[in-house]
């Protein structure tokens, strides 16, 4: 089965690529035919740009300006379009590599095919821990906002014991599960249903979001941007950062590749489309809320959205009106989470890197059934009993060091697949790139030391399990087995 080092750097292009151009040296695997190994292509353009923005613009522009407006400033305006610039970098990396290996693992398909399976395997663990832990961290803001809601419509909501984690006071977060089941039904209905249900989550959402900016814009005050950057540079960058944080679930776009029609053309656009949409968003919020309040009030401020338009209106309906987009934003961006969990685990399972169970899929629904129930199963538990903390930091470190090897895995296949199709051919290389990678290494860097040690942890975990198990039940294992066999037989 060759040495060690060559098993770890062993390459291969998931099943159903097209190989043109495609050195010997990256294996191209047989493509499945079986309905209980196939997912159905059956999303659009417009429904997987739906994906991406329903992924992405969820918890973060609810929460994030009282975090940081206190650090910038009105300034924030360009602390988000530096947060939109580093994600758009990797978006573009992502569009190149999903225009030529489209794939429903995502980036962990790409760096399989440019830098190896060990590498491969952990960037799939980044990825579980970015998808898993964000759906849970989610649902749990999700069940706040549902008893906001129940609490001002009909003056009821669910009791503490039933709305917070043992750690918090409670007995199990319900609410937060509730959301996971539903998502869970969701999701088996099948994917273009899912993507369909997302995508009218999506226009609501967006839809609530502009109610907002009309509020406020009817109260904007120029005075407000008098004092535009009180911390300089230096604060712009640091809210930059905090930023970069609602810009994650684009990459979700990605993991759609054995689902969507033409996907060599369809996921790049969706993915730079998606990018557009929630940066116009995000900048046409944050310019309303600053015209209607001064910064200085936005620090400590709790639903910061719905304070700023009852102040404005001076009626509480406003505010309502925000807790039903948060609910059913929240909804959406776990929906996602957790439809991206389950395609990651589909395509290691599908590569005998994790057990065969999550790349078996039902042939009347087209999806990963029993592996929708156990990531949903996981993300409940999560979800309903654990207070998560550190834990969500780590979605963040997760996504960045995938972002990271992303950037890099598109400089790799240029030099080793040169002749390869790409639908789509990263601008700017190979200095976009480049930025690519520096940019994710400066926002890890500000990250706290402890989120680091776990996230090291995690990794460490996961590159066990891979030594004792994946490596040896590894596909690709399997099939220089038997090319060894073969040969010594023929011998």
């Amino acid at each position: 089965m060759g040495g060690l080092g060559s098993q770890l750097t062993r390459r291969r292009m998931p099943a159903g690529v097209t190989t043109e151009g495609c050195p010997d040296s990256i294996h191209q695997m047989e493509v499945e035919r079986d309905d209980t190994h196939s997912l159905k292509r059956s999303m659009s353009t417009m429904q997987l740009t739906m994906i991406g923005v329903g992924g992405t613009v969820g918890t973060g522009i609810f929460f994030i300006l009282s975090e940081a407006v206190p650090e910038a400033g009105p300034a924030v305006l360009v602390s988000f379009l530096i947060a939109a610039a580093v994600a758009g970098l990797t978006v573009l990396c992502y569009a190149e590599l999903a225009s030529t290996i489209p794939s429903s693992g995502s980036s962990y398909s790409y760096t399989y095919a440019t830098m190896g399976e060990l590498a491969a395997f952990a960037v799939g663990a980044c990825l579980i821990l970015e998808y898993g832990v964000s759906a849970a961290a989610v649902a749990v803001g999700w069940s706040e906002y549902l008893n906001l809601l129940l609490n001002n419509l009909f003056g009821i909501q669910f009791p503490d014991a039933l709305s917070a984690a043992p750690d918090a006071g409670g007995i199990i977060n319900l609410p937060a599960v509730i959301l996971v089941v539903l998502c869970m039904l969701l999701l088996l209905r099948g994917a273009s249903e899912s993507a369909r249900a997302n995508a009218i989550m999506v226009f609501i959402k967006i839809g609530v979001l502009g109610v907002f900016a009309a509020i406020a814009l009817t109260g904007f005050n120029a005075d407000h941007f008098a004092n535009f950057a009180p911390e300089g540079m230096r604060g712009i960058s640091i809210a930059a950062g905090s930023l970069f944080f609602s810009f994650i679930g684009l990459d979700a776009v990605a993991t759609t590749g054995d689902e969507v029609k033409d996907p060599k053309k369809t996921i790049p656009r969706a993915l730079i489309l998606a990018l557009g949409i929630v940066t116009l968003v995000y900048v046409v919020v944050a310019f309303a809320a600053l015209g209607a309040q001064s910064a200085e009030d936005f620090e400590g401020q709790k639903a910061s959205l719905a304070t700023i338009v009852q102040g404005v209106v001076g009626s509480t309906w406003p505010g309502t009106l925000l807790a039903v987009g948060a609910v059913i934003s929240i909804f959406s961006v776990t929906l996602i989470c957790m439809y991206g969990q389950t395609r990651i685990l589909y395509s290691m399972g599908r590569d005998g890197l994790v057990p065969p169970v999550f790349a078996k899929v039902s042939p009347k629904r087209s999806i990963p059934l029993v592996n929708t129930f156990i990531v949903s199963g996981a993300v409940a538990i999560l979800a309903g009993l654990l207070p998560l903390g550190i834990l969500a930091d780590l979605t963040s470190i997760g996504t960045l060091s995938a972002f990271a090897l992303v950037s890099i895995g598109v400089m790799v296949l240029r030099r080793t697949a040169p002749d390869m199709h790409r639908g789509f051919r990263v601008p700017g290389y190979p200095v976009t790139p480049i930025l690519s990678v520096a940019a994710c290494i400066y926002v890890i860097s500000g990250l706290h030391a402890l989120t680091l040690q776990a996230f090291v942890g995690w990794i460490s975990v996961a590159l066990v399990f891979y030594f004792l198990w994946s490596r040896k039940h590894s596909e690709l294992a399997r099939l220089q087995a038997q090319a060894e066999n073969l040969t010594g037989d023929q011998v």
